[in-house]
């Protein structure tokens, strides 16, 4: 098993980043042929997930409808720090996805990719990779 921290600086408040190469790449200096990889968050106001990576508008309209669902400002919100819409955001995407690994390559279909999803930026972020064999 191997496993690699990554550090990302996002721009906006809310984002998708395509991590889909680091993963890969980190798969293949990895030797690992056959397994799975975990791709993990630790942040409460950013998120993991696959989705389309063909047209930049899935990603546009998925960050308006999260804002339509989840309005930054909401009279009932009482957390202090005023972001309760990114930590909404963030459960609701998750904290991390897992992929197939099949001859050394990401087994994601043909307009998939793996999505770093920031929601209460711009800041410095981190992910995790972990490969496992088997």
């Amino acid at each position: 098993m191997m496993m690699k921290r990554w550090t990302i600086q996002t721009t906006k408040r809310d984002e998708f980043v395509d991590v889909t190469s680091f993963v890969q790449s980190f798969v293949t200096e990895s030797g690992v042929q056959e397994g799975i990889v975990v791709v993990y968050c630790p942040h409460t106001t950013a998120g993991m997930t696959i989705n389309e990576n063909a047209d930049p508008d899935v990603k546009r309209d998925m960050i308006r409808r999260f804002d339509e669902l989840y309005p930054w400002h909401h009279a009932f919100d009482r957390h202090s720090e005023g972001n309760t819409a990114a930590h909404m955001k963030a459960s609701t995407v998750g904290s991390s996805v897992h992929v197939i690994v099949t001859k050394g390559q990401l087994l994601l279909g043909t307009w998939q990719g793996i999505y770093f999803c920031e929601f209460d930026g711009p800041r410095t972020r981190t992910f995790y990779v972990k490969v496992m064999e088997g």
